[in-house]
C-alpha cells in the first residue's frame, strides 16, 4: 500500500484523502474500508489503537522518531470500544501530539450514550457517527474533509 498524499488534512478535491481507520473488529474495518475506498479515499487500517499509534510514529518506542505517517493522514476514524486502548484515549494522544493535533478525528460507536459522544467531542473529535456506518456517512465525511458545505 502507497501512503502518499497531502500533509494538511484539507485537501483538493483532485486528491484522495487519506484515511486511518482503527477497529477491533475485522468485519466492521472492511467495512469502513470498502466504504471509504467507494468515496475514493485512500485506507490504511489499524486493528487497535497501540497499532494506529505505531503507524503514526507515536508508539511508545517512537518518541523520537522520524516515522512522519501521521502528517500524511488527512482524517482518522476509530471504534470508541477496543480492548488495550479506547478510542477516546486515542483521540486525547492525537491531540496532545503537536504534529497531528489538527488531523480530524471521527469515533465511531454502535452505543449511542450522549455522555460518552459529549466526552469525545469535548476532547476535540470532529464527528461522533453510530455503527454501523452507511454510505451516507462516509459522503458526509468526505464532504467535511474537502471543507463543502
Amino acid at each position: 500500500m502507497d501512503f502518499y498524499s497531502s500533509s494538511s488534512s484539507t485537501i483538493s478535491s483532485h486528491e484522495e484523502p487519506h484515511v486511518l481507520a482503527v477497529d477491533d473488529n475485522l468485519i466492521d474495518r472492511k467495512l469502513v474500508e470498502k466504504l471509504l475506498k467507494k468515496s475514493s479515499c485512500k485506507v490504511t487500517t489499524a486493528e487497535n489503537g497501540l497499532r494506529a499509534l505505531e503507524y503514526l510514529g507515536l508508539g511508545a518506542d517512537q518518541e523520537h522518531s522520524t516515522n512522519n505517517n501521521g502528517s500524511k493522514v488527512n482524517m482518522i476514524i476509530t471504534d470508541y470500544c477496543m480492548p488495550g486502548m479506547t478510542g477516546y484515549e486515542l483521540l486525547k494522544k492525537i491531540k496532545e501530539s503537536s504534529i497531528l493535533k489538527d488531523v480530524p478525528v471521527v469515533i465511531m460507536s454502535s452505543e449511542n450514550i450522549p455522555t460518552r459522544i459529549d466526552q469525545c467531542m469535548e476532547e476535540g473529535a470532529q464527528m461522533f457517527m453510530l455503527k454501523p456506518l452507511k454510505h451516507s456517512d462516509v459522503k458526509r465525511l468526505r464532504c467535511q474533509l474537502m471543507q463543502c458545505q
